[in-house]
């Protein structure tokens, strides 16, 4: 015998059963918003379950949203967080631990994971609990870190019989010198937030208990009042010094200086200076 559902009954189920249906579709693994002054994009990793586990779904949106970010003219500045528990607890092992040398090497494996290293505006890694492998790695990408003084640190790639594979036995020695590196990278060790500053691995380390996402972005609307042209060119002077002999980052340091002098926020910058004033920059 057939059931026959009035329709008031027929549309509640099929709500229900739609309902159900949205409940499980994955979650953006990328979350936008914007500071208070609509000036500073804010990034949030939103794997919770899994501790914001890196991965190639989690990247692609990232790099979408972060190249999203570097075309707005509204956007100066970037956050980027995992919020205010954990950053990035690694690499998402089940999307690796059954990949074979040649599938990772004709795809690239991690190439699109640096993809945040290319863009131009200024991005802050606001860093709270756990940034473990990957997520160590993808801190150092960003331009500078802000992190509580319980953040963890760490490089535990040698207890899973690998090494660091986005940059993180680069990018540490450049920022905490080898022997650190080498420490971090060949015993597990951990490093809390409060070592972080000490090291030079965090830039600022937050009052414990301050929100580390409050504090980054505090940072980055500072860095926003500012000319977009100039702090464009101070993240590239600064970054090719990673790259270049000293000579070379001197004499690329000395272009972009001179450079300037043909904005019209140079212009404004030392005339407001000069007239006792604050400057109103056009970014041109």
């Amino acid at each position: 015998m057939m059931l026959t559902l009035r329709p008031a009954v027929a549309a509640r189920t099929a709500f229900r059963q739609y309902a159900r249906a949205m409940s499980t579709q994955a979650e953006p693994m990328v979350l936008t918003s914007r500071s208070e002054s609509g000036k500073v994009a804010i990034l949030t990793l939103n794997r919770p379950k899994a501790l914001n586990a890196l991965s190639t779904p989690l990247f692609d949106q990232l790099n979408a949203e972060l190249e999203k970010a570097d075309a707005d003219e509204s956007v100066r500045a970037i956050v980027l967080t995992g919020g205010e528990k954990v950053f990035a607890a690694g690499a998402d092992i089940k999307e690796m631990k059954d990949k074979q040398f040649a599938e990772a090497y004709k795809n690239n494996f991690l190439g699109t994971w640096a993809k945040l290293a290319d863009i131009r505006k200024p991005i802050i890694g606001a860093v709270a609990g756990y940034a473990l492998g990957g997520g160590c790695e993808l801190a150092m990408m960003t331009d500078f870190i802000v992190c509580t003084p319980k953040a963890v640190f760490a490089q535990p790639e040698i207890t899973l019989g690998i090494i660091p594979g986005g940059g993180g036995s680069q990018r540490l020695v450049t920022l905490i010198g080898k022997g650190r590196a080498m420490d971090m990278v060949l015993t597990n060790r951990k490093v809390s937030g409060v070592e972080a500053g000490q090291w030079g691995l965090a830039s600022r380390v937050t009052e414990d208990g301050q929100s580390v996402v409050e504090e980054a972005v505090k940072v980055a609307d500072g860095i926003a009042k500012f000319g977009v042209v100039a702090a464009q060119a101070g993240k590239e002077a600064v970054n090719a010094a990673l790259e270049l002999p000293l000579a070379q980052g001197l004499r690329l340091e000395r272009r972009l200086f001179q450079a300037l002098f043909a904005t019209a926020d140079q212009k404004e910058g030392m005339a407001a200076f000069a007239e006792k004033r604050k400057p109103t920059w056009t970014d041109n």
